[in-house]
This record gives structure tokens, C-alpha cells and sequence, in this order.
């Protein structure tokens, strides 16, 4: 199973991005539940989910980034 590609959350719009990172924090929450009580079959989705997190944070922050680094007509 391949990690997730970054074109997949770049393609996401401000809502569904916020919803994915919420969605991806509770899924390793599940997982690390089903760890400690030695129920985790698939270890590698460890991995996958902390990828997938790891994408949606950058890409959200990138958009903060371009945001904040626009001039609004206010400041003009």
C-alpha cells in the first residue's frame, strides 16, 4: 500500500482540509488505543496515518503562509 501523494490534499478545499486533520488525529488516537491493548494488526498504518497528518499540516500551513503574505485593500 503506498503512502498518500500531497497532490491528493493540496486538491482539498480550507474545510475538508480542516476535517481530514481532525479525521487523521482521531485515527492514530484509535490506533495508538489499539496498540496499548495489543489489538493493532497492521503496525504500518502508523506510518501512513503520521504521513497523511504530516501532509495536511504542511499544506494548511502553506496556505496560512500565502495568506497572511497577501496585501489586503485595507493595508493599501
Amino acid at each position: 500500500m503506498p503512502l498518500p501523494k500531497i497532490s491528493e490534499a493540496r486538491e482539498l478545499t480550507d474545510e475538508q482540509l480542516a476535517t481530514a486533520i481532525i479525521a487523521v488525529k482521531k485515527e492514530l488516537f484509535q490506533l495508538r488505543l489499539q496498540k496499548a491493548t495489543r489489538q493493532l494488526d497492521k503496525p504500518h498504518k502508523f506510518r501512513h496515518a503520521r504521513h497523511r497528518l504530516a501532509q495536511l499540516m504542511t499544506v494548511e500551513g502553506e496556505r496560512k503562509r500565502a495568506a497572511a503574505s497577501q496585501p489586503t485593500k485595507e493595508s493599501e
